[in-house]
């Protein structure tokens, strides 16, 4: 009897499993087709099981529907389902008086996809690190925030909020205590920073285990901040100027006080030689240092004479005393002369045209926008889709741009293992578009769904964030106007 009981016990358990029987998620997502974006393609019919903040279950549908049920179901028939967007360059600041501005603008990155940013610091490091504790504790809604806390510069700089260094002995003090606030990375500016201190600040934080972003001195070459260890190059322009035949001299005579800044920008601008940038190029892809080319803002910027953006729909979303800060660099433009806008639009040009000379060279190219205050028109959420549509239009493929904001800042952090792509174990923030993002870059637009840390936010809910966002800043702009 005890023989057949075991028999019985052992036939149960291959038996196909049965509606009560099979495993419970959270959310079922049916039908989609994933976009495996390491290796640009698209898998048809496939369901994802989500349990928590994780995902369960992936697979074929049909496979995926007999073994799981859920509460909540996805219907992902003709959509594409991809990873969360991350945009690895936003800033939060403007003082103090504009906080709740600036935590306003968190739903709108939702809305737009991105499930993770990274802040590169302003002048609101304390209220971001509230932030991010606040988001992973469940506490504040918003995408997942990776933060430098404040920037490491020299003395009475023209950034606020800064650690301000002027020895090893602060560069120390300075280091120490962004590890005190378990900062996600290190930021480094230049606007006073002593070229020999930048170089020391990027290898103290390196030994203390520390990824490394920043500004590079003129008065240093892109190659010497590599060899001290950074561990990305922010902005595009500065990737240019490691093409320069003769950067080194121009380094060391703007250093040694020989030429003024205007000289050595002038040398630098007319100096690019290709064989010389491919062999930096390479040279980023073996220290495996990427390159964040916020090419939207540069391009903002560079025609702001051709465009005042007073009737851009997304003002709509943005603070009043955000958008003050945009006019500094409206004034700025407005002054230039005309060939000084020439000059203007060329650089642009000149600097965009590097792009697919990194990709060659195999630099990991890594999406980021510069949104947020200060920066003019480049908006929160909808600037990373105006970045990756550049990148296309600049040479990249819609796979490669697509990669660049998907699964180039988790690489970066060291997070591949769970995030990056649609598969079990991975972390379940995920985006279901309407069309395929491989045949038209434009269709990382076409948001049905988002899916963050586990929660659905369906269409209709996105448009709730915009409707609450777009209200909350009417409501700020009639204060202003009493």
């Amino acid at each position: 009897m005890i023989f057949v009981r075991i028999a019985m016990l052992a036939a149960s358990l291959v038996l196909p499993a049965s509606a009560s029987a099979r495993e419970r998620a959270d959310v079922l997502i049916r039908h989609a087709t994933i976009i495996d974006v390491e290796h640009a393609r698209a898998i048809p019919d496939q369901a994802v099981a989500t349990r928590g903040d994780t995902i369960v279950a992936a697979g074929d549908d049909a496979v995926i529907a007999r073994a799981w049920t859920a509460q909540r179901q996805v219907e992902g028939r003709g959509r594409f389902l991809i990873p969360g967007f991350w945009d690895m360059h936003v800033h939060f600041g403007g003082g103090p008086a504009l906080v709740e501005e600036n935590k306003a603008l968190l739903p709108l990155y939702v809305a737009y996809g991105i499930t993770t940013v990274r802040d590169a610091s302003g002048d609101l490091a304390d209220d971001v690190l509230k932030w991010r504790g606040e988001i992973a504790g469940g506490t504040l809604f918003g995408p997942t925030l990776l933060s430098s806390g404040p920037k490491i510069e020299g003395i009475k700089p023209i950034w606020k909020g800064t650690l301000e260094t002027g020895s090893e002995a602060d560069v120390d003090a300075a280091v120490a205590k962004l590890i005190s606030l378990q900062v996600d990375f290190v930021k480094i500016t230049d606007s006073t920073l002593k070229p020999e201190l930048f170089l020391y600040a990027v290898r103290r934080a390196r030994a203390a285990g520390l990824r490394v972003s920043g500004h590079i001195p003129m008065a240093l070459t892109v190659g010497q901040a590599v060899d001290a260890g950074i561990s990305s190059i922010e902005h595009l322009s500065y990737a240019y100027v490691a093409g320069v035949k003769g950067e080194e001299q121009i380094a060391a005579d703007f250093g040694a006080g020989r030429i003024a800044r205007a000289e050595a920008q002038a040398r630098l601008d007319s100096g690019f030689d290709e064989a010389t940038a491919m062999a930096a190029y390479r040279r980023l892809r073996t220290q495996n240092v990427f390159v964040t080319p916020t090419l939207n803002v540069e391009r903002l910027i560079a025609y702001l004479d051709s465009d005042d953006h007073a009737q851009d729909p997304f003002l709509a979303y943005v603070g009043p005393g955000l958008r003050k800060t945009y006019q500094w660099r409206v004034d700025r433009a407005a002054k230039a002369r005309p060939d000084q806008i020439a000059t203007r639009h060329l650089e642009y040009q000149r600097t965009a045209a590097v792009l697919p000379m990194l990709v060659k060279a195999g630099v990991t190219i890594m999406a980021g926008t510069d949104a947020g205050f200060l920066n003019s028109y480049d908006y929160p959420g909808l600037g990373l889709h105006q970045e990756l549509a550049l990148y296309v239009k600049n040479g990249l493929t819609p796979a490669q741009a697509l990669a660049a904001a998907t699964r180039a800042g988790p690489a970066w952090f060291g997070k591949l293992d769970r995030h990056g792509s649609v598969g079990i174990g991975k972390q379940a923030d995920l985006v279901l578009l309407d069309r395929n993002p491989l045949d038209d870059i434009a269709a990382s637009q076409a948001i049905n769904t988002v899916i963050l840390r586990g929660k659905v936010e369906d269409r209709a809910m996105l448009n709730r964030l915009l409707v609450e966002a777009k209200a909350k800043v009417a409501r700020w702009n009639a204060e202003v106007a009493r």
